[in-house]
């Protein structure tokens, strides 16, 4: 099982749906876009613009997207579980299901591209994410 804790093994077609209907809450939801504004202005301040996966930081300093918003916090991300998604939805305050569905985008979805190639996708879909109704206000 990945970082994200996602599997394709689901043969509930319900489980599957109340799933992607959780996570479109928690992204239309009130601390899931304050998440994603903060993700995009981290992105857009990142002097190296590159996203790794399977940890919130490594050794060298690079970051994933989440851990791109823990340094932007000042959290110690490098003592959170990456592999724990509860704990990593407590420590950025969103959903679990937010937290696995940005994982997955980022290790898993963009998995195969290069770091930088990485950062663009997410950076795109980032903004996809954010209402434009709220946006506005």
């Amino acid at each position: 099982m990945s970082r994200s804790g996602y599997h394709d093994d689901c043969d509930d077609y319900l489980e599957y749906g109340r799933w992607r209907a959780q996570v479109r809450s928690a992204t239309r939801g009130k601390r899931g876009q304050a998440l994603f504004k903060e993700l995009a202005e981290a992105m857009d301040a990142m002097p190296v613009k590159r996203l790794i996966t399977e940890v919130l930081k490594a050794k060298d300093g690079s970051v994933c997207a989440l851990g791109v918003v823990g340094q932007k916090r000042g959290l110690s991300i490098e003592e959170i579980d990456p592999d724990d998604s509860g704990i990593v939805a407590v420590n950025f305050n969103i959903a679990e299901q937010l937290a696995r569905e940005i994982v997955y985008m980022n290790d898993e979805y963009f998995g195969e591209l290069t770091p930088e190639e990485r950062w663009i996708k997410m950076r795109e879909w980032v903004e996809a994410q954010i209402s434009k109704r709220e946006a506005k206000q």
